[in-house]
């Protein structure tokens, strides 16, 4: 993963492990600076960003003193731009410098007070006392020379450490959670008073800066984009559309695994919309025909990326010569493809397209390479696309495929389609949908009693999920008022054929996932 060339003002992030490292970089970017991460390994000397401004060490699991521990060398402190460590990042940092960390009797996890020492520049406008979050077992005993203490905690004598001199800094506590209550103070603290930066990163400099890129490297060649229909296909398809106009092309596969009508209302959006080139294809029965009999999840999947690239690579050339393919790659996933522990085997591809651009000598484009997924929405809303489109929950690649338990038939489907319908359109008249992270409804492959106007039945049952999250690592299940899952199960018993029982979904990720399949 190379250091970008733009020329907004950059803080770097260099990984050591820490569960937290990609929340750093989202509460700088909150700020409005640009911020990326790298391995601890990274070359900084052969790829420094073009206007570095800061370089944060992340915290970790390991112990500087350990033999397999995750260093640097000591020039990392000699680029000239100031240090921030956190937690690791501060005992790696003193390590470097001279200092001995060991193993310490009393650990600190969880909620901590600080008591501050000093004035600080990194402790402007905290006040004393203030509740920090401490996950550390090991402590500095002795601070390297032109450093002083400036703030501590019942158990860390150094729970802030700075040298003024040299803009180098430490954190012994994680100011990027919310549990550090001024965290974003500090945070704000050494990006505008330590590191001078401006805050010149927003939707409206990506975009603008994006655009000229695009046009750029595409010139008067073409573009094809696989819109899906989600946020981040189609915040691509709109970004490219501005940037190139007619030199781009979308195609939208429908599978028959989509959600109720969701292929006419995609082609409905964009065309009244957008007004972007856009062909449509209704391959529903070849995807039904390849997953007969399937009942296995990842046959599935595999059946559904093989076929959906024969579809593509068919379709395509009725459409004429294509010199790169659009892809909605987020910046999760470029990081987990380059992570502490050294690059994976493959990127998780989380688009309908991968395996396309080695196949058919596509060069890749990957606008959003650079965003997480909050960002993507603001660059939508910046970029004028509806609500509609940019506020949708997620939705997996292979569709209802993993919604629908067991085999997959047109039946199932259409009654999955039906119920999941239902259950959203009450989420909105609610006003529960934009605060829900993801709700769908399941169709599980298991029949109960049930009994309608004095008969028995003996029908399908639907279970229903709704989870809160902020990225999809983790997530709790939403506490959904019992009137409305009244209404919701009430309403699909009552009109969709087939069904006669509603369950809810009240398991977190972890030990669950949020997806049944």
């Amino acid at each position: 993963m190379e250091a970008k060339t733009l020329g907004h003002e950059t803080i770097l992030i260099l990984d050591f492990g820490s569960q937290y490292t990609q929340l750093i970089a989202r509460r700088i970017r909150e700020s409005g600076v640009f911020s990326e991460i790298h391995p601890f390994n990274f070359d900084l000397k052969n790829n420094k960003p073009q206007n570095l401004k800061g370089i944060i060490l992340s915290g970790g699991p390991s112990s500087v003193y350990a033999d397999d521990a995750p260093l640097v060398e000591k020039n990392i402190l000699d680029f000239g731009v100031p240090v921030l460590g956190i937690c690791y990042g501060l005992q790696l940092m003193s390590h470097l410098l001279g200092a001995k960390v060991e193993s310490s009797a009393k650990k600190e996890y969880g909620r901590a007070k600080i008591k501050i020492n000093s004035g600080s520049v990194l402790l402007k406008n905290v006040p004393s006392g203030s509740n920090v979050w401490m996950s550390h077992g090991d402590k500095v005993l002795n601070l390297p020379s032109g450093f002083k203490a400036v703030a501590q905690s019942e158990n860390s004598p150094f729970a802030v450490i700075e040298n003024k001199e040299n803009n180098f800094f430490g954190l012994q506590f994680h100011p990027e959670v919310v549990h550090t209550e001024h965290g974003k103070t500090i945070l704000d603290n050494f990006l505008f008073n330590v590191c001078a930066c401006s805050g010149d990163w927003s939707p409206k400099s990506f975009i603008d800066e994006s655009i000229a890129q695009i046009r750029e490297e595409v010139g008067d060649k073409h573009v094809l984009c696989g819109l899906s229909g989600g946020v981040d296909s189609s915040v691509v398809a709109v970004l490219l559309h501005k940037a190139i106009g007619a030199q781009l092309h979308c195609m939208f596969v429908d599978t028959g695994l989509l959600r109720y009508k969701e292929g006419e209302e995609v082609e409905r959006l964009f065309k009244e919309n957008i007004n972007v080139r856009l062909t449509c294809v209704d391959a529903s029965e070849s995807f039904y025909k390849e997953l007969d009999g399937v009942s296995d999840p990842e046959r599935k999947r595999k059946i559904i990326g093989h076929e959906f690239i024969n579809v593509f690579e068919k379709e395509s050339k009725k459409l004429g010569t294509f010199d790169f393919l659009a892809q909605g790659t987020l910046y999760p996933d470029v990081i987990e493809s380059v992570s502490f522990k050294g690059p994976s085997a493959t990127i998780k591809s989380h688009h309908n397209v991968g395996g396309l651009p080695e196949k058919m000598g596509f060069a890749l484009i990957e606008p959003l390479k650079e965003l997480f997924k909050d960002e993507v929405r603001a660059v939508g809303r910046e970029l004028g696309i509806p609500e509609i489109l940019i506020g949708r929950h997620p939705f997996p690649g292979p569709g209802l495929a993993v919604r629908i338990l067991g085999e997959i038939t047109k039946e199932r489907i259409d009654v999955l389609q039906q119920a999941d319908a239902i259950y959203i359109e009450e989420l909105h008249k609610a006003g529960l949908y934009d605060k829900i992270w993801q709700a769908f409804a399941v169709h599980l492959p298991v029949n109960t009693v049930g009994v309608m106007g004095d008969e028995r039945t003996y029908e399908a049952v639907i279970g229903i999920r709704a989870v809160t999250s902020t990225d999809g690592m983790t997530a709790d299940w939403y506490p959904m008022p019992y009137d409305v899952l009244a209404r919701i199960s009430n309403r699909i018993i009552n009109e969709v054929k087939g069904v006669n029982r509603v369950v809810y979904d009240i398991s977190s990720k972890p030990p669950a996932t949020i997806e049944w399949e």
